[in-house]
Order: C-alpha cells, then sequence, then structure tokens
C-alpha cells in the first residue's frame, strides 16, 4: 500500500467542519477524531478498488553490451493478468550511473494485454550494471491512495569502455601498410625479415648484399627486409591507487586503456602477438592467447568490470606476472603514473632489464592544469601553487630519467596525446627493425 499527495489536503480539509462544529458545541477533537476516521475509510476504500499489480506479469529485454558514454535502449513489457484495467506507474531501478530517466513510467493496460516501454540508458560508469527489481503502484480511483507490488525480474548489462581513440587507428594502420611494402618502403637492419632480392644501388648498405644470389645473378644483388611479424607485445596496466587521480573528465586509468586499445588493435593488425595483464596485489584481468578479430572484444571485456584499487602495486610480482605470459616479449609496455621519486623506488627496483631483443615502454598520463599552474604569477597564491607545480614536474623528470637509465623509454602526454604517441612509437620501432 501506498499514499498519494492528495491525502495530505484531505487530512487539512478537517479544519472546516472543526471550525464549523465548534460554534455548535462540538468538541473539536471529537470532530478531527471522525474526520481521521473518514480519511481512513477513504483510503481503504481506494486501496480495495485498486487493480492488484500482483497480477501483472513484467519481462524485460536489455542488451547484454554497451561502451561507456554511449546510449542504448532497454525496455520493459508489462502484461495485465487481471480483469480490470491496470494504471500503473513504474520504476525500473537501475544503478544511478547508468543514466536512466528520473520519472516513473506511467501505463495503462486494459486486462488480458501487453504494453512495453523503452527505456533509453547512458552509461557514465564501466563495468556491470543492474537493474534488481521493477516496482509497480496501482492507483485506486479516488487518487488518496493504492496498491503496490515488487516484481524481481533481473537485468544487467556490461558496459565496455569508450575506446574514444579508435579515431586515430585509421591514420596508424596506413603508415603500418606502409611499412608492411605496400608502398614500397622497405626496411634494412637487423632483426628484421627478409623480403626479396633486388640489385644493388650506390649508397646501399654493403652488408646486406647477398653474396650467393650475386655469384648467381652475375651482377651484385642486395637482400631487402621488412618489419617482422608475429612478435609479442605485453602491456601492463597498473591498478594501483595512482590509477585512481582523476585528469581531466576521467581517471589515469580511464587514458591507460584508451592507450591499451589503441596499441592492441594496431599490434594485431600488424600480426603480432598481443597479451595485456591490469596488475596491483593481485591479477585483475589477463588475456593471453587470443589472436585475430577475437582480441579486442576479449580485452575490452576483461578491462570493463576493472576499476583502480587504493593500494599500492607490487611490482615485483607485476613484472614476474609479464613473464608467466611469454617468455620472449618483444616490446613490454607498461602504462603507469611514476611521478614522484620516493613512491617510484619500488617501480625502479623492479624494473625489468631491457635488452636488443626487448624493449621496455613506460606511458604516464600527465595533467595539463599542472603546467597552466606552472606558468601562472598573477599573486601570492598563484606563486605558491607555481612553485609545487615545478616540484612536481621536476619529480616527473628525475623519475623519467631514471627509467631511460635503466634501459626503458619514457612518454609522458595528456589522456588525449598519450594513445597516439605510444601507438606512433610502435610504428617507429617497427620501422626501425627492432620489432
Amino acid at each position: 500500500m501506498f499514499f498519494t499527495g492528495l491525502l495530505v489536503p484531505l487530512v487539512a480539509l478537517g479544519v472546516v467542519p472543526i471550525v464549523l462544529l465548534d460554534a455548535a458545541g462540538v468538541p473539536p477533537w471529537l470532530t478531527f477524531g471522525a474526520w481521521l476516521v473518514l480519511c481512513a475509510l477513504l483510503v481503504a476504500l481506494d486501496v480495495l478498488l485498486a487493480p492488484s499489480p500482483r497480477q501483472a506479469v513484467v519481462s524485460r529485454r536489455v542488451p547484454a553490451r554497451t561502451r561507456q558514454g554511449e546510449g542504448v535502449t532497454a525496455s520493459l513489457a508489462v502484461e495485465n493478468t487481471g480483469r480490470r484495467t491496470l494504471h500503473a506507474r513504474i520504476r525500473d531501478a537501475w544503478q544511478p550511473t547508468a543514466g536512466a530517466p528520473e520519472g516513473r513510467i506511467r501505463m495503462a493496460i486494459p486486462a488480458g494485454e501487453r504494453r512495453r516501454a523503452e527505456i533509453p540508458l547512458l552509461p557514465r560508469r564501466r563495468g556491470e550494471l543492474r537493474s534488481e527489481f521493477v516496482m509497480i503502484r496501482s492507483r485506486g480511483p479516488l487518487g488518496f491512495a493504492g496498491r503496490q507490488a515488487r516484481h524481481d525480474v533481473r537485468g544487467a548489462i556490461r558496459v565496455l569502455p569508450a575506446f574514444s581513440s579508435r579515431k586515430h587507428l585509421p591514420s596508424r594502420l596506413a603508415r603500418l601498410r606502409e611499412l608492411d611494402g605496400n608502398t614500397s618502403i622497405q626496411v634494412r637492419g637487423q632483426g628484421t625479415e627478409f623480403d626479396s632480392l633486388r640489385e644493388y644501388v650506390r649508397g646501399d648498405d654493403v652488408r646486406s648484399i647477398d653474396w650467393r644470389a650475386t655469384a648467381r645473378a652475375g651482377t651484385t644483388m642486395l637482400r631487402t627486409w621488412r618489419p617482422e611479424r608475429d612478435r609479442h607485445v605485453v602491456i601492463l596496466i597498473d591498478t594501483g591507487r595512482t590509477a585512481a587521480a582523476r585528469v581531466g573528465d576521467g581517471t589515469r586509468l580511464d587514458a591507460s586503456l584508451e592507450a591499451a586499445l589503441l596499441l592492441s588493435a594496431l599490434a594485431n593488425r600488424a600480426g603480432d602477438h598481443v597479451h595485456l595483464l591490469m596488475f596491483d596485489r593481485i591479477a585483475r584481468a589477463r588475456v593471453t592467447g587470443v589472436d585475430g578479430t577475437a582480441l579486442l572484444p576479449a580485452i575490452t571485456d576483461a578491462m570493463a568490470p576493472v576499476h583502480a584499487q587504493l593500494v599500492d602495486t607490487d611490482w615485483p610480482s607485476a613484472f614476474a606476472a609479464i613473464r608467466s605470459l611469454t617468455t620472449r616479449p618483444s616490446l613490454i609496455v607498461v602504462l603507469t603514473a611514476q611521478d614522484a621519486a620516493e613512491s617510484a623506488r619500488g617501480f625502479l627496483g623492479a624494473f625489468p632489464q631491457a635488452s636488443r631483443a626487448t624493449t621496455v615502454l613506460v606511458g604516464s598520463t600527465t595533467d595539463d592544469a599542472i603546467t597552466q599552474l606552472a606558468r601562472q604569477r598573477d599573486t601570492r597564491a598563484d606563486v605558491y601553487l607555481a612553485a609545487a607545480a615545478e616540484r612536481t614536474m621536476r619529480d616527473a623528470e628525475i623519475v623519467a630519467d631514471a627509467i631511460r637509465r635503466a634501459g626503458g623509454e619514457a612518454l609522458a602526454a595528456d589522456p588525449e596525446a598519450l594513445p597516439p604517441r605510444i601507438a606512433d612509437r610502435y610504428l617507429e620501432l617497427k620501422a626501425a627493425g627492432r620489432l
């Protein structure tokens, strides 16, 4: 049972008989008590005359997946199995981050018929969004009260990362095709894959001369090379406390996901094997042994429920977990935020040893607001904030220098620029024959 807002004016209307009957000598408390009894009878009558919402049969249809920030429509079907028309107000109990309309759905369902309502959703958060029940209210004919019933009809939708960085993919794929020989660009160097033979031209590297082919052809022949395929790219995403810091409209973890998705799509198209690991104290997500068209769906599905944890990342365990994914990684991309020398000691102490066959790339998300603060000097408060911003930028550069001394490469950019910068560096390594 529930009461409507009309019950309050009805009770307040009891002031009129109290004033009128008080002049006739009737005690006010007696008049008010009688008025309350009358109101209770009207409410009881309203509840009895209201069609039972328990006679409704509720079903729903919800898409299994959508992307963060993309609209999707869920539908709710209500069938009236009673004998009277059901004037219902329906509340679908989605989480607030699902972006469902706040208003109640109104339906007039004749006996034995079914009505369907479309519910637009605009998810604002990754992960599993659920609606555990549907509440139906049936209002009585007088409008003072009615009946309500809860229907346990579960609906769930998995919200995947937005992947807004996919707009950079076509231009990078065009550059990849050039490296792959579609525009006659050939790369010579150590660690590349043999492509074909051609005649020697003055200025070519004499180390690429094929002497056996030269003897057979009677002219100097040169080997040409193209970037190797079948390499292993390992992406390690830090999900510790530093990934929870907000940068712009999202978190550092959101920027890391965008960079990982763009790199995965590019490396997969290049024929490389991509492995994903999301780690803080334990592995939060792991994707390995998946190639081809199934790779991106597997990665986005694994990323969806993972959020930053307010714990320090166990870097020795994280880098040890990389070795369990593949024994010969060609490129290790670590997406983290190491911008303070004191907190980066554990990271630097466990940093994997780079070699000629393995490149370690560390990508970090920066905040443009810090750069802007460092430039402002208008007031005394601005000077203090600028000094703090300069200190933060200097600490980040110290950590970047330490990464370079350890044999790795450090890349830092804002959330919008980081994904294409990492993709460009991947293509540069391909062009240089290092990957």
